[in-house]
C-alpha cells in the first residue's frame, strides 16, 4: 500500500467512497448520494485550500480511502482548527488504513499552520472512536440527538488533537 496526495483523477474513487458511505453508515449524516459534480467542486476547494486530500492506494493504483481536513467553523478565530476526516472503502476495512492515513494527515497537519484537528465521530463507531484515541485525540463532548439519520436519532462525539509543536508568536 502507498500514502501518497490524490489527484483529480481519483475524483470517480472519492465519489463511490462517499457514496458508500452516505447509504450504508453514520459516518456521513447526508441523505442524498453526491454528484461527480459535487465531489469535484469539493475536491477543487481542497485544493484551493491548500488542504490536504490524501490516499491509500494498493499495487494497482486503485484508491482504497482518503483523508482530509477543512474549516472547522467560518469564522477568524477558528483559523487554525481543522475537522478532518477518514473514509476507507467497504471492502479495504480492518486492515489498517484509516490508521495510516489519519496518521499521514497528522503528519501533514504538522507541516502547516494548523492548532488543532477535531474528529466529529457518530457516537457508535467504536471503530472510529478507538482509532482516534490510539493516535492522542481526547474526547471533548457529546451531543445527544444531533442527527437523524435511518429513522433513529444519532449521538455525535468531538474528539481532538493538539499540534503542541504550533506557536503563532
Amino acid at each position: 500500500m502507498i500514502i501518497r496526495s490524490v489527484t483529480s483523477a481519483q475524483i470517480p474513487e472519492i465519489l463511490a467512497i462517499f457514496n458508500e458511505a452516505i447509504t450504508n453508515t453514520t459516518a456521513l449524516y447526508d441523505y442524498e448520494a453526491r454528484t461527480i459534480e459535487k465531489v469535484t467542486q469539493w475536491y477543487d476547494a481542497h485544493v484551493q485550500n491548500d488542504f490536504p486530500v490524501i490516499g491509500a492506494f494498493d499495487e494497482a493504483d486503485t484508491l482504497l480511502g482518503f483523508a482530509t481536513y477543512g474549516h472547522f467553523r467560518p469564522h477568524d478565530g477558528y483559523k487554525f482548527t481543522f475537522e478532518h476526516s477518514v473514509y476507507v472503502r467497504t471492502d479495504a476495512r480492518r486492515r489498517g488504513i484509516g490508521e495510516k492515513l489519519l496518521t499521514a494527515l497528522i503528519a501533514e497537519a504538522r507541516k502547516r499552520p494548523v492548532h488543532s484537528l477535531i474528529g466529529v465521530i457518530d457516537a457508535d463507531n467504536t471503530v472510529s472512536i478507538r482509532l482516534h484515541e490510539k493516535l492522542g485525540f481526547h474526547f471533548c463532548g457529546k451531543i445527544p440527538q444531533a442527527g437523524f439519520k435511518f429513522g433513529r436519532w444519532l449521538d455525535v462525539v468531538f474528539y481532538q488533537w493538539i499540534n503542541t509543536i504550533f506557536t503563532i508568536y
